[in-house]
C-alpha cells in the first residue's frame, strides 16, 4: 500500500522541456551535486537499527550546507551480510525498511535527494553464495549469469521495485531511479541482446505503478560500467544505454583505464573525462541529459590497495568534476569514494560547495548545450567547453605545469590568453570568471560576438579558471 505523501514538501524533479538538464516541478533548475554513498559506510552506519539517527541527520545537514543535494544509494549494499534487503527472498527485513523510512524522512527535512538503485550487482555477484536470491538459500536463481534472463528472478526484481515505489515513490526526496546498477553482459549469458527488453520491462513496471499511485513518475536511467564500451565495441551496448526510448537520462560509470582509474597526475584524468563526456553526448540523439554516476581511482584503491594522498586526490576530484560539467555533463559527476574509510575529504566538500556556488551563473533550463571543447581556443590551456547560441561554459586548465607530485604547480606564472568561443550569436555578452578552488567570482567583463564567435582576454590565469558566458539583453 502506498505511503500517504500529503505531508511531503520537496518538489519532484524532472527533465527540462527545452534543455538536457533537470528542473523541479516549479521550473527551478536542479543540478545534482553529490557522490555515491552506502548505508553500511561510516557516515550512515547509524541508520541501521536506529543506532544514531541524530548523527546521520547532522551529517546530511552538513552536506547540504556544502552544496551537496544528491546521494546515489543502493537499497541493498551487499558488501556485508547483515544489509540484505530481503531475507528470505520476497520478505523485506523490517530493520532495513525502517532504515529507509528514516533516511527518506531525514532527506525530506534537510532537502537532500536520492538517486536510488535496487540492487548492488557488484557485491551480489561476489557474495552470491550468501545472497537470499540464490536458489541454495531459497531464492529463484542458480547463478547470477542468468540474472537478466530468468523469469522467476525478473518477478523478484519487480516485486522489490514495487515495494520501493509503494513505500518511498511518493517522496520528492527521490530524485530518480537507476533501475539497474551496472547492467552487464555477464548477467545475460555473456550477451547484451537482452538489455533492451529487460530495461523496457522494468521501466514500464515502475512508471505505470508510479502514475497509478501518484499521477506522475520520477526520471529513470540504467547505468553501465563505462570501460565495457571500449572493451566490447562489437556488442550492442550503446543503443540501450544512450538511446533507449523508455529512459529519461543517460548514465555510465567513467573509469577510464590508466588515467581515471589509476591516476599519476591530476590533468590526464580531467582530459580523459572531457573526452568520454564528449563521446557520450555524441551517442545521444534526443537531447536527454547525461550524468556520470560513478567515477574515481578504482584500480588504485581496489586492486593496488592504495589510497591517494589527500592533496592529490582533492585536486584530482576537482579537476574531474569541472571537466564533466564544462564538457556538457550535468553537475560534477558522482565520485565513488575509493578511500579508506569510504568518505570524501574536506577538500572535496569544498570543491562541491564551490561548484554549487557557480551554478546560478548559467540558465540551465534554457541551455541547449553542445560540446565545443575542440573548437575553443586558449593558448597554453586544456579547453573544456559547451555552448548553445546565447550561453557558454568554458573551463581552462593549465598545460605543461605539473609539479613532481602530479598536481598543477600552485606557483605557475599566471598568463592571460586570448580566448575564442565560436558559434555564439552576435551581441554583447557578460563573461564571469570563477575561481574553482575558492568558489568565488574572479572577474566580470563584457565582450562582443561578431562573425559567429566571441573573443575575450581575461585577467591572468594561474592553474585553472571557469567562465560563464551569457548574452546580455
Amino acid at each position: 500500500m502506498a505511503r500517504d505523501d500529503r505531508r511531503l514538501t520537496l518538489p519532484w524533479i524532472g527533465v527540462a522541456a527545452d534543455a538536457p538538464y533537470f528542473v523541479d516541478e516549479d521550473g527551478r533548475p536542479f543540478t545534482p551535486i553529490g557522490q555515491n554513498d552506502a548505508i553500511s559506510w561510516v557516515e550512515f552506519e547509524g541508520l541501521f537499527r536506529r543506532r544514531d539517527l541524530g548523527k546521520v541527520e547532522r551529517h546530511l545537514t552538513w552536506l547540504a550546507e556544502h552544496g551537496v543535494n544528491t546521494l546515489r544509494l543502493m537499497v541493498e549494499y551487499a558488501q556485508v551480510r547483515h544489509r540484505y534487503f530481503e531475507r528470505p527472498a520476497g520478505r523485506p527485513v523490517p530493520a532495513m525498511v525502517q532504515l529507509w523510512d528514516d533516511l527518506f524522512q531525514m532527506c525530506e527535512r534537510v532537502g537532500m535527494r536520492i538517486l536510488l538503485t535496487p540492487v548492488d550487482t557488484f557485491w551480489m555477484w561476489l557474495h552470491w553464495r550468501h545472497h537470499p536470491w540464490n536458489v541454495a538459500n531459497g531464492g529463484p536463481l542458480k547463478h547470477p549469469s542468468q540474472m537478466l534472463l530468468c523469469g522467476d528472478t525478473r518477478s523478484a526484481i519487480k516485486a522489490r521495485l514495487t515495494f520501493m515505489v509503494e513505500r518511498w515513490g511518493g517522496s520528492g526526496a527521490l530524485f530518480a531511479w537507476d533501475l539497474w546498477n551496472e547492467i552487464h553482459p555477464a548477467q545475460g549469458g555473456d550477451s547484451a541482446d537482452c538489455f533492451p527488453e529487460f530495461i523496457a520491462d522494468l521501466s514500464h513496471h515502475v512508471r505505470t505503478l508510479e502514475r497509478r499511485l501518484y499521477g506522475r513518475a520520477h526520471p529513470q536511467t540504467v547505468s553501465l560500467f563505462g570501460p565495457e564500451l571500449w572493451w566490447r565495441p562489437r556488442m550492442p551496448l550503446k543503443e540501450p544505454i544512450f538511446r533507449h526510448p523508455d529512459l529519461d537520462f543517460a548514465s555510465i560509470h567513467i573509469y577510464r583505464e590508466g588515467s581515471i582509474d589509476d591516476p599519476k597526475d591530476t590533468v590526464a584524468p580531467a582530459t580523459a573525462m572531457g573526452r568520454v563526456v564528449r563521446d557520450c553526448l555524441g551517442e545521444i540523439t534526443d537531447g536527454r541529459p547525461f550524468l556520470d554516476t560513478e567515477h574515481g581511482p578504482i584500480h588504485s584503491f581496489k586492486d593496488k590497495k592504495k589510497t591517494l594522498p589527500e592533496p592529490f586526490d582533492d585536486e584530482y576530484f576537482r579537476h574531474m568534476s569541472w571537466a564533466h560539467l564544462a564538457s556538457g555533463g550535468v553537475g560534477g559527476g558522482m565520485r565513488w569514494p575509493n578511500r579508506k574509510p569510504h568518505t570524501l575529504t574536506a577538500g572535496m566538500r569544498r570543491a562541491q560547495r564551490a561548484m554549487a556556488g557557480f551554478l546560478p551563473q548559467i540558465d540551465w533550463p534554457r541551455f541547449g548545450r553542445a560540446n565545443v571543447s575542440a573548437d575553443v581556443k586558449a593558448t597554453g590551456f586544456h579547453r573544456f567547453a559547451c555552448r548553445d547560441e546565447t550561453q557558454a561554459l568554458v573551463w581552462l586548465l593549465r598545460r605543461n605545469a605539473l609539479a613532481p607530485d602530479g598536481r598543477v604547480r600552485a606557483d605557475v606564472e599566471p598568463v592571460a590568453p586570448s580566448v575564442s568561443v565560436p558559434g555564439l550569436a552576435e551581441g554583447r555578452y557578460r563573461v564571469t570568471g570563477w575561481n574553482t578552488s575558492a568558489g568565488r567570482v574572479v572577474e566580470e567583463l563584457t565582450a562582443e560576438a561578431r562573425g559567429g564567435g566571441l573573443r575575450f582576454t581575461p585577467s591572468p590565469i594561474g592553474p585553472d579558471r571557469a567562465f560563464a558566458i551569457r548574452r546580455l539583453p
